[in-house]
């Protein structure tokens, strides 16, 4: 039987293999001769998204922008905040003063911008006023005459008290007099004996001088008895009259340093007319009034503590500022970089009292970033905030509430570190997140209220379209780099080759990668290169140099894996042809770059049902997509041949050598073309190469990472040496996407590497084959077609699984 002939297999031309940047679309011989561009190239819709958070100042409307790293994401907040200052809300200062009335909570006074430190000052300087001017007040003629008649009165109040008990006492032998008990004296009634006082627990010592008879003494100690009771009410009414007297010092005290203390305040009264604030100042000067002893410069019990710590009195009238917005001009803007706790909320300070005790006060307290951001941007790294424990948890809380409570932050134990519990600062802040879309879809789904919190998503394009004006824009992205960092000047061809690599990172021909700090580091080694050769600009020379040498730095893992191949440790035929057997293609992520390589992928069959036993799966090491591609095999037998009778087969696909976990789909195409290698016992060649995901219907589907692969493979194959056979087949789509290598380019110009683009299955296995895949006709496929070799497999192994089954079931049965 004459074999079929097929049609000679479409292949790629070198133009159709790489995007070149033509340096004569560029109006200028060197980036010398244009200006850097102003803002963000690229990005429209995440900007349209960014200024619509940014200036829209309503509940819920904070910004979470994501993308990948190097797309601009911290450079377009930056810039997109500096311009935004007129439309920024009121401002205002912050104060934390003392609580006369719950000392455990500290007042917060708020202040219009830059008046908070005015207030400090002036009630310094009030209360410095006061220490001087209340003392005055209380030296003067007025008050001195004024308290000589209360004192006066007092004396002649304790006399008549005293004297007239005392005088009833001396009738019975006794007499009111003091007796000391430890460093307190206190009155006490006191038996006579002649003219002497003996206090009664001597009158024994008197008893045995005999002075007194025993009868005596018994009668002297039961009138002293009596008159305890008297003792104690005469006591009690002296007590009283020393109150009083006290009082009416006091209330002295304050009618004469009532109209100093008024007239002190009432400048401050008058500059400030907030009602918390009148408020706060009619509790200092109730409190100045019940502390004028302090004014006047008595010092009251442990004015110094066991340490010689000097104890300042007049604390309790300090101001502390948390946040002085006096010099803060537009929207305060913070990029917070080291968002923990205490630096993102605030906290309240221990300090030490020198006994090795702590404790803390209104005047302890301190911000954080989120308050001095109040009315304005908090820039954050979304993911800075999970690395510290209670941040993030604490900021929804505070997102929700618009309530900022400034306390220590938790230890281990969840013990109180302070003891002070500051009154709750209202917040008006637009929070910016950076951080990835990984993240993004995380908080989303499990973060509750996430999206209420975050309405605005700005989500940073990884690449954009590739034109003539965009390229010039590009340009200027570059001139931007050189100016900032004082870099060589590019020439246009080497802005040209670079711009090709911007394509080649992309991933695509038409288009350019937005990831603009991978290409700047490119741009800043060739600089280097540049300069080390005494070149007066850097070329594409500089550029290329910068390029490979980047990737040798990283390329450890790719000569390792390529060094397998050279000494044979990795199995691989790029010549002759096997059944059954293919070179798939696979890729390597690396931390700079990824690379391709090729894998042998086997298919083995036998009698069964039609499974396909994926050995990857089996064995655990296989990724959902992949194990996904493997049930589209199924399908596609199923529907190919399947239709007239069963599939009497089992099927085992293979990555041979994998000892990782193996995921895509991307080998559904080989793994096909090695089951119709076996079922139709026609050999491949083991030159070609293949790459492509497909559907059930058989139409080859685009795959990512071709140009690593195709590379790859022919790294290879020159490795072996190169037989002007090998080639690679890759799906149609990926075209668009090719950025190959000189070398490969240089290599299909002149037929020695090969690369097929493809539709259909039936495409990849004529070029593998060399036959034709097979049209049906009928109920069969045209004869000595790859197709009808496999159904006619297929139904001799049906036929022979039919006989078995009759032949067991004509033994089961003479049984």
């Amino acid at each position: 039987m004459n074999t079929p002939k097929v049609k000679k297999p479409k292949e790629l031309k070198p133009e159709d293999l790489r995007w070149k940047c033509d340096p004569d679309i560029f109006e200028f011989s060197s980036t010398s001769d244009i200006e850097p561009i102003e803002g963000i190239l690229g990005q429209e819709r995440a900007l349209k998204a960014l200024k619509l958070g940014v200036e829209l100042r309503s509940p819920g409307y904070n910004i979470f922008i994501s993308g990948l790293s190097g797309s601009g994401k911290a450079s377009s907040v930056k810039q997109m905040l500096e311009v935004i200052g007129s439309t920024c809300p009121d401002l205002y200062d912050y104060a934390y003063v003392y609580n006369f009335q719950d000392t455990d909570r500290p007042t917060l006074l708020t202040f219009p911008k830059g008046k908070a430190k005015f207030f400090k000052r002036a009630l310094q300087s009030s209360i410095q006023a006061l220490r001087k001017r209340i003392p005055q007040a209380l030296e003067s003629e007025g008050y001195i005459g004024k308290k000589k008649i209360i004192v006066a009165t007092y004396t002649k109040q304790e006399e008549e008290l005293m004297s007239g008990f005392d005088a009833e006492l001396r009738k019975e032998g006794l007499s009111l007099g003091q007796i000391k008990v430890g460093e307190v004296a206190r009155p006490d009634i006191i038996p006579l004996v002649g003219d002497e006082q003996v206090p009664v627990f001597q009158l024994e010592e008197k008893v045995k001088e005999n002075k007194i008879t025993e009868e005596q003494a018994k009668e002297i100690v039961k009138k002293y008895q009596e008159h305890q009771e008297e003792l104690q009410l005469l006591f009690k009414k002296g007590l009283k009259i020393s109150q009083e007297f006290q009082k009416k010092l006091s209330d002295l005290e304050v009618e004469c340093t009532r109209d100093v203390v008024s007239a002190v305040l009432e400048n401050l009264k008058e500059n400030h007319k907030q009602p918390k604030i009148l408020f706060y100042l009619k509790q200092v000067e109730e409190n100045i009034f019940e502390n004028i002893q302090v004014f006047k410069g008595v010092k009251p019990q442990g004015e110094t503590t066991s340490d010689g710590y000097q104890i300042d009195y007049f604390r309790d009238y300090d101001v502390n500022i948390i946040l002085d917005n006096s010099t803060t001009s537009g929207c305060p803007i913070i990029i917070e970089t080291s968002p923990s706790y205490n630096n993102l909320f605030g906290s309240v300070e221990r300090v030490g009292d020198g006994r090795g005790n702590f404790y803390s006060d209104f005047t302890n307290i301190k911000a954080g970033s989120l308050l001095k951001a109040n009315g304005g941007y908090l820039v954050l790294n979304v993911m800075h905030l999970f690395e510290e424990p209670g941040v993030w948890k604490t900021l929804k809380r505070v997102l929700t509430y618009h309530k900022l409570e400034i306390q220590d932050q938790p230890g281990i134990f969840q013990l109180n570190t302070s003891t002070v519990k500051p009154e709750p600062v209202d917040i008006d802040i637009k929070v910016i997140l950076i951080g990835s879309q990984m993240v993004y879809s995380y908080l989303a789904q499990n973060e509750y209220d996430f999206k209420k919190m975050f309405k605005v998503k700005a989500d940073f394009d990884y690449e954009m379209n590739r034109n003539d004006k965009v390229l010039v824009a590009y340009a200027r992205v570059i001139k931007k780099l050189i100016k900032e960092e004082k870099l060589k000047e590019f020439d246009k061809y080497g802005i040209a080759f670079l711009l090709e690599i911007a394509a080649k990172f992309a991933g695509q021909k038409d288009k350019l990668t937005t990831r603009f700090s991978k290409i700047a580091d490119i741009a800043r080694e060739a600089s280097f290169w540049a300069n080390d050769d005494g070149a007066e600009v850097v070329t594409a020379a500089h550029i290329q140099k910068a390029y490979h040498n980047a990737k040798d730095r990283h390329g450890m893992l790719e000569s390792k894996i390529s060094e397998m191949y050279e000494n044979e440790s990795m199995l691989m035929d790029v010549t002759g042809e096997r059944c059954g057997q293919i070179n798939g293609l696979a890729v390597y992520s690396a931390d700079f770059y990824s690379f391709g390589r090729p894998t042998r992928i086997t298919a083995t069959v036998s009698l069964g049902s039609g499974n396909i036993i994926n050995v990857e799966r089996e064995a655990g090491m296989s990724g959902r997509h992949y194990n996904k591609g493997v049930l589209i095999i199924s399908g596609y037998f199923k529907e190919t041949f399947g239709q007239e009778l069963p599939l009497a087969f089992n099927a085992n696909l293979v990555f041979e050598q994998s000892y990782g976990t193996v995921d895509g789909d991307s080998a559904s195409c080989a793994e096909i073309y090695a089951l119709l290698s076996t079922l139709s016992g026609l050999p491949i060649k083991q030159s070609i190469a293949v790459t492509g995901s497909l559907n059930q219907k058989g139409d080859v589907q685009p795959i990512g990472g071709v140009n690593e692969k195709i590379e790859g493979y022919f790294e290879v194959c020159k490795s072996a040496g190169l037989n002007k056979k090998q080639g690679v087949i890759i799906p149609v789509q990926n075209v668009k996407d090719l950025m190959l290598r000189e070398d490969v380019i240089d290599a299909v110009r002149k037929k020695e590497f090969h690369i097929y683009p493809i539709r259909k299955v039936e495409e990849g296995i004529e070029i593998l084959t060399g036959v034709p895949a097979g049209v049906k006709k009928g109920q069969e496929y045209s004869k000595g077609s790859v197709f009808y070799l496999v159904e006619k497999k297929i139904r001799d192994m049906y036929a022979r699984a039919r006989a078995i089954e009759k032949k067991s079931s004509t033994t089961k049965k003479k049984k």
